[in-house]
């Protein structure tokens, strides 16, 4: 076994003689003319450094010539017509054999100076070859290299079709649009994307570590115009074509994969010269507040701004290889060719590449010793050459390598097992950095699957990996946009400078304000609120977009309100509400106590500012005649109002009136001081509705449902109101001492005043068929039917207590005799009001208790029953006449609580009889 000699380079090839090596800056246009000359051959190759440019330009050749003749090759995608005649690929997948197409190309062939990959560029330059053309583009600092190892290659320097100005040092937050912000950490590709999505709307992110595809949409969001900046890292530089004006570094030190080190004027330049496109200019420079961290500002020197200005940079002295064609009888002759060192003072031995350390890892290990014969070396070789997408480091990729290599060695995998390991991956949920990983390991499995011979049903599987890629691209892609991109602030951002009619505001039927369908608020009523999703900084850029569009927006509201949706209207707190918003206050003229209720007064609330002056007068006037027509239901309180205006009345009878407008129709008797009115102003008050009843004097129209809630809705009668004025209202309906307007007590009960004043009267009739029949005898006991009472709702018991609150006391009858036969006794009722004494010191004692005295109901009190005069009375079945005392011997009537406390108006009860 013999070692091959070190390479020396060709030197004098016939088909040196086709090779033209176009070298210049960037955007000199070389890659055009490198793809306008392979169309215009019968068939062509071109080796790209990334994926993304092999697909991009893989779409333009697509375009010219049809799907089926163009094919595009890369390590983790293979889409080849049989037919094909024209190949993109990136330069790995590149075949290295020459002759086979009459055109190829070799794109940024100085990366043959990178050490990480520089080995493959440099192999590609010596040996791919077109039969009639071959071209080799690249930085003009090849041009030395390909002198040395291309003698017979013709050299063509074009210059840059823009100029390349340095902009000096600038804050992010005035970055000009159409700008690219350059870092080298994915923490800082972050950080300075979320700065400018919180200054600027929104920034795409194009990284090394990202999928092809996602590059691909996120360079798209920046080319559409739907972000104006792009956050990246140096794969910028790698002959991405986009349309900038401007780049700005955040950093000019990298880590190289060995120490972190300042980049070189080329490689800055080559980065820089992404800004300006064909004819027009760009310009460079650095960002403010990202220096060393001592307080030096990040800068150019001059001698950096000089060399990318005029394009003059230092020539390479040497471009890195590795033998490509070495040896497999062993593992120790594999590695040994591979440690080679060529024979030559232009080419270097290229440093310990990823692959490289993993076959040596392997190879001292158990799995190294037990691979034996050429084929094996070969394919064992292959699977080391499985590039580390995940970025795990030697050793951990290496464990990675060593479970393929079990499952290679073998044979085949198996289609289930690639399945099964693929759908472990189809899983779209996580954040940004969980689907970076499972792109990262689904691009491992993808490169697996286009393997020729490691794979069963190797097509199927390769297109099940490729449509997970595809799916985890476009879930990283709506990642990336949904934290780094506002697009309600950058499409604000463009408008906000136009008239305000022209600002594409779209009012949405929910209500919410939209740009271009991105919200920006929402109209509640006739109010503006900007979206809680917004930050500080965007609310008020939202609000000036907002104000800008409202008014119009606003006016055509306020028309179709009045025209269509005044049924939407309610009155609620005092004022007219629409949505649940205020739009007018309501508020009535006079002083407390005047008794004044005249035409309500509309002030529009603070929601109305936006509103310009002639839409606001008109929904003014529009209100106001709605309001005019809700308030028919007061229209007996308007009537006592005229009447307490009308001097002929009578101070007297005025300040009754007076009393009930501000008590809202309803005013306990001993609260309306009518020992001042007198009589003969009653009739007259009685036409206006009024109703002097045995314990309350009130309005009886306005305790309908309509005035009650009417009354509440505007805030004249805060207290709590009965929607429906039910008559009676069972225990527990209301809350506790806020008994609804327009009821009072009945024992546990509550019942509406005027259904109140009929049981009374039924009572007072009662009594007077008995005081007609014996006009001298005093104080009769009579008869009372309870089946008015109970018919409303009230139960006996709480009726008894009712008319106990009006003077009435219930002598309840005793019970038959054991064995007795017969019906019962019917109950004595007699009317024993309260002397003016009795109710002076009663209400005495009752006011310290009294904290929040109501104007026409009182709490019920338990009151003591009347005492039985002593003596002797006849049964009412002529039995022997019995003391009082023998009531003992009966069964214990149900407890009697006593009357409800009464009202104490009494005095002038005998007018009321009369009247």
């Amino acid at each position: 076994m013999t070692r091959p000699p070190p390479f020396r380079p060709p030197t004098g090839k016939p088909e040196d003689s086709r090779v033209r090596a176009v070298l210049g800056p960037t955007n000199t246009g070389k890659t055009h003319l490198a793809i306008e000359r392979m169309c215009g051959h019968s068939s062509g190759m071109m080796g790209f450094p990334l994926r993304l440019l092999a697909r991009e330009v893989y779409d333009r050749v697509r375009a010219i010539k049809g799907d089926k003749q163009v094919a595009l090759i890369t390590g983790e995608e293979r889409i080849e017509p049989p037919d094909a005649r024209y190949f993109l690929c990136t330069a790995e997948a590149m075949p290295r054999v020459s002759g086979q197409h009459a055109f190829v190309a070799l794109d940024e062939a100085q990366l043959g100076a990178d050490p990480e990959r520089g080995h493959i560029f440099t192999d590609r330059l010596l040996h791919a070859r077109g039969r009639e053309e071959t071209m080799i583009l690249g930085s003009a600092t090849l041009e030395p290299m390909v002198k040395a190892l291309i003698p017979g290659a013709e050299i063509t320097s074009r210059p840059r079709f823009s100029t390349l100005s340095h902009a000096g040092i600038c804050k992010l937050s005035r970055l000009p649009k159409r700008s690219a912000v350059v870092a080298f950490s994915v923490e800082q590709v972050y950080a300075m994307a979320e700065a400018l999505r919180r200054f600027r709307g929104g920034a795409a992110v194009v990284m090394g570590a990202l999928s092809p595809e996602t590059r691909n949409k996120q360079v798209e969001l920046f080319q559409s115009g739907e972000v104006d900046y792009i956050v990246a890292t140096d794969a910028i530089g790698m002959g991405l074509n986009l349309d900038l004006d401007h780049v700005a570094f955040a950093a000019l030190a990298k880590f190289d994969g060995r120490r972190k080190r300042r980049l070189t004027p080329s490689e800055m330049a080559q980065i820089a010269g992404r800004a300006g496109r064909h004819q027009r200019d760009g310009t460079f420079g650095t960002l403010s507040g990202t220096g060393k961290g001592d307080g030096e500002p990040l800068a150019f020197t001059d001698e950096e701004v000089y060399a990318i200005e005029e394009h003059r940079f230092a020539p390479l002295t040497h471009l890195f290889w590795r033998e490509a064609d070495p040896r497999f009888d062993t593992l120790a002759a594999l590695i040994a060719d591979l440690e080679a060192r060529p024979d030559n003072p232009v080419l270097k031995a290229a440093p310990e590449a990823i692959d490289m350390a993993v076959l040596r890892r392997l190879a001292e290990d158990d799995i190294g010793r037990s691979i034996r014969g050429a084929g094996n070396v070969r394919r064992f070789w292959e699977a080391c050459s499985l590039p580390d997408f995940r970025s795990l480091g030697v050793e951990q990729h290496a464990r990675f390598v060593a479970r393929l290599w079990d499952d290679l060695r073998g044979g085949y995998l198996g289609a289930d097992f690639v399945a099964a390991r693929i759908a472990e991956l189809d899983r779209m949920q996580g954040d940004i950095d969980t689907l970076q990983g499972r792109i990262a390991a689904i691009r491992s499995w993808a490169y697996i699957c286009q393997r020729p011979d490691w794979v069963l049903a190797r097509d199927e599987m390769a297109a099940r990996a490729r449509a997970v890629e595809a799916k985890l691209s476009d879930a990283l892609h709506a990642r990336l946009t949904e934290r780094f991109v506002n697009r309600r602030t950058t499409l604000l951002m463009k408008s906000l400078g136009q008239d305000a009619s022209a600002l594409p505001v779209t009012l949405e039927p929910d209500g919410h304000l939209t740009v271009e369908g991105e919200s920006i608020g929402r109209l509640e009523g006739f109010r503006f609120h900007v979206d809680p999703s917004a930050g500080v900084a965007d609310r008020r850029m939202l609000l000036a977009a907002g104000e800008k569009a409202l008014p119009a927006l606003l006016t055509e509201r306020a028309e179709w309100l009045l025209g269509q949706g005044l049924g939407e209207l309610e009155i609620s707190g005092g004022a007219i509400r629409w949505q649940g918003r205020a739009l007018a206050e309501i508020s009535f003229p006079g002083h407390p106590g005047s008794g004044n209720f005249g035409t309500p007064k509309l002030t529009l609330t603070r929601d109305m500012v936006l509103l310009p002056d002639a839409a606001k007068a008109s929904l003014e006037a529009g209100l106001a005649a709605w309001l005019d027509k809700q308030l028919e239901p007061l229209a007996p309180l308007r009537k006592l109002a005229d009447a307490a205006r009308d001097p002929e009345a009578g101070s007297q009878a005025r300040a009754l009136v007076i009393t009930l407008i501000e008590a809202r129709g309803v005013i306990s008797r001993e609260d309306a001081g009518l020992e001042n009115l007198p009589k003969e102003m009653r009739p007259y008050l009685r036409k206006l509705g009024v109703t002097f009843g045995a314990l309350d004097i009130f309005d009886a129209p306005l305790l309908k449902p309509a005035p009650r809630r009417l009354l509440h809705a505007l805030g004249l009668d805060t207290r709590a109101v009965q929607e429906a004025m039910l008559p009676v209202l069972a225990e527990g309906s209301w809350a506790k001492g806020r008994l609804p307007a327009g009821y009072r007590y009945a024992g546990s009960q509550a019942i509406r005043v005027d259904l109140a004043e009929k049981i009374f009267r039924a009572a007072f009739d009662a009594r007077a068929k008995v005081t007609a029949a014996h006009p001298k005898a005093r104080n009769l006991p009579f008869r009372l039917d309870l089946a008015l009472a109970v018919s409303v709702g009230l139960e006996p018991e709480n009726a008894r207590r009712l008319l106990g609150s009006a003077g009435f006391r219930c002598e309840r009858a005793r019970a038959l005799p054991e064995g007795a036969q017969g019906a019962p006794a019917p109950d004595r009722w007699f009317w024993r009001p309260r002397r003016p004494e009795e109710r002076e010191a009663r209400r005495s004692d009752r006011r310290p208790e009294r904290k929040d005295a109501r104007p026409a109901q009182g709490k019920p009190q338990s009151d003591k029953r009347p005492e039985r005069p002593k003596g002797k009375r006849p049964d009412r079945n002529g039995a022997k006449p019995q003391r009082d005392d023998r009531r003992d011997h009966r069964p214990a009537p149900k407890p009697d609580t006593g009357p409800a406390r009464a009202g104490g108006a009494f005095d002038k009860l005998a007018d009321l009889l009369k009247g």
